[in-house]
């Protein structure tokens, strides 16, 4: 059975969208509008006070307006620590319930969905972008809602003691808005630019940090420096762009506030001169500059949204493509079928295409019994890596068959077919641990015991017995450095302690030496004798150990896409 696209398509996640409005934020949008309410009525409460005492009154007049600023002047604090608290816990809580979110999304789109970005884009990309979506809620709602409260009680105060000074009000609000929407125009035009850049330096910085031992034995730390270096200033060039429309709006919402208030200034002075009380006046012309602190904020607000919009759409673009593989989604079955202890690989006439259009593989015909390695081989292009995928159901093939003994793996989920199966690639990742738990990742039941002989039969055993603390020494960041060789046993013990009995391998030693990677491949030979091993790889190392080669024929040329064109053939040799 080969699934269809249509098969995918039914399988296929709903659409990711961002949501925007997360459980708690409003009510806390409305205690920060309080907040700042408070700010200004102190203010202008505190103007009205000072330009009332200057008469010498009866204090018995003045107790009013003292209570009342003095309990503007607790409010306003109490206020925004409890609308700091609850909305950072909204928007936290929705930051975590969204990185589990997008972490499924991820699993079925891997690896074959996201070959396009690099792995610094993709990690400081994602993490970034569900930071920019989730603080938005912090940000934006809250500055928003904010502004709406405060400037619907200022018009209000303005209407309930001089009807004329409204529009004073309404033009700063309005004076605000614009502002605040050319900021948003400028940063949102720009935020894609920033976002490659900033891509483009996680990209270097994570190749710089992960092989600097490599490129220090080739004495490349020059180049690699002016790598970072040309990336930084790219970012550099973009960051300028996009701080053109923040400096518009910090520079122009003092102006904004400041203008209002001598407009109010000119509004009431005959009003005075006619008779109005001059406290009252002081409060009118306080208020647009207490209007400061909200209007001050939008500049922040508005840059925030501009990041936010640019990062739920790169996540979009991301979540909502197809997964490669029908039925990705899905996790392991308890109760699902197993090919039997020993399962033997047979492909018949597979063919797959990454993009729907163009194919990657034709014809291809695969037989791996138990304690077989077959050496699969083919120049660029040839679809190595897309028989490889098609076989670790990365990607569904659009013809052909595919067993695992006596199951047919394309009418099980991915996820069922991958439990049978034990995939090592070229760049083995070695996490921040101790070598027990690095191992353990493949197995998390396994022993001491079981773990030591893995590592033995991958090579490893008098290295782990140099270590001052055996399996607990630490890897990685922090910890002892790794070498090529190392790194490539290490993954090869991964898959030897899984127990599965099929490996994949895909280039395992295509950056080691020769000598390291001639040992290296004589000890997986020698600890695979019942397992199905297909080996994918540009090189001859290895080869005398195969039992047979398989090469792949392009028919389609360079211009066929990633895998080969129509017509591809396979020529089989014995090893």
């Amino acid at each position: 059975m080969t699934p269809t696209p249509s098969t995918a398509t039914s399988t296929a996640a709903r659409p990711w969208r961002p949501r925007c409005l997360v459980p708690g934020i409003v009510p806390a949008a409305g205690i920060g509008g309080l907040a700042l309410t408070s700010g200004v009525a102190l203010t202008a409460t505190s103007g009205w006070l000072i330009t009332a005492a200057s008469f010498r009154p009866q204090i018995l007049t003045l107790l009013a307006v003292i209570v009342a600023v003095r309990a503007f002047g607790i409010a306003r604090p109490v206020l925004r620590y409890v609308e700091r608290v609850k909305s950072h816990d909204a928007a936290l809580a929705a930051l975590a319930e969204d990185r589990g979110r997008v972490y499924d999304r991820l699993i079925p789109l891997t690896p074959a969905r996201l070959g396009a970005r690099g792995r610094g884009d993709l990690l400081a990309g994602v993490v970034d972008d569900l930071d920019d979506v989730a603080y938005a809620q912090v940000r934006v709602v809250v500055p928003l809602v904010a502004l709406a409260i405060t400037g619907l009680a200022a018009v209000l105060i303005d209407a309930l003691f001089l009807v004329p000074a409204v529009p004073v009000v309404v033009s700063t609000i309005v004076a605000t808005l614009l502002v605040g929407a050319v900021d948003w125009w400028i940063e949102h035009r720009t935020q894609d630019e920033v976002v490659a850049a900033r891509a483009r330096v996680g990209d270097v910085a994570a190749t710089v940090t992960r092989d600097g031992a490599e490129l220090a034995a080739i004495g490349a730390h020059a180049e690699a420096a002016a790598w970072l270096g040309d990336a930084q200033r790219r970012l550099a060039r973009a960051v300028r762009a996009q701080s053109w429309g923040r400096a518009l709006g910090v520079g122009l919402m003092p102006l904004v506030a400041a203008g209002h208030a001598v407009w109010m200034a000119f509004l009431v002075e005959p009003w005075v001169q006619a008779g109005f009380r001059t406290p009252l006046a002081a409060l009118l012309v306080l208020t647009p500059i207490a209007l400061g602190e909200v209007i001050g904020a939008i500049p922040d607000a508005v840059g925030s949204l501009a990041r936010a919009q640019g990062a739920a759409a790169r996540l979009r673009r991301l979540l909502d493509q197809e997964p490669a593989a029908a039925r990705s989604e899905e996790s392991p079955s308890e109760d699902a079928p197993t090919p039997g202890p020993r399962p033997h690989v047979e492909a018949r006439a597979l063919e797959a295409s990454w993009d729907g259009r163009r194919p990657a593989l034709t014809g291809a015909d695969l037989d791996v019994a138990p304690g077989e390695v077959v050496a699969v081989v083919g120049p660029n292009g040839s679809g190595k890596s897309t028989l490889l995928a098609t076989l670790a159901r990365h990607l569904d093939p659009t013809g052909g068959t595919y067993r695992l003994g006596d199951l047919d793996a394309l009418a099980q989920t991915p996820a069922d077919v991958r439990t049978h199966l034990a995939i090592v690639d070229d760049e083995v990742h070695v996490f921040a641990s101790t070598l027990r738990e690095n191992l353990r990742l493949a197995r998390p039941d396994a022993d001491d015991e079981e773990i030591h002989e893995a590592l033995r039969l991958a090579g490893l055993g008098p290295l782990v017995a140099s270590f001052p603390d055996g399996l607990d020494e630490r890897l990685g960041t922090g910890g002892r450095g790794v070498s090529g060789g190392e790194r490539a046993r290490l993954g090869i013990a991964r898959a030897l302690l899984s127990r599965r009995p099929v490996l994949l391998l895909d280039e395992p030693v295509a950056h080691l030496d020769h000598p390291t990677a001639v040992a290296v491949l004589d000890d997986l030979t020698r600890a695979s004798t019942d397992r199905a091993v297909v080996l994918v790889t540009h090189r001859p190392e290895g080869l005398d150990d195969a039992t047979r080669v398989v090469t792949l024929s392009p028919a389609g040329g360079p211009d066929a896409g990633p895998g080969t064109g129509p017509g591809a053939g396979l020529d089989a040799q014995p090893g």
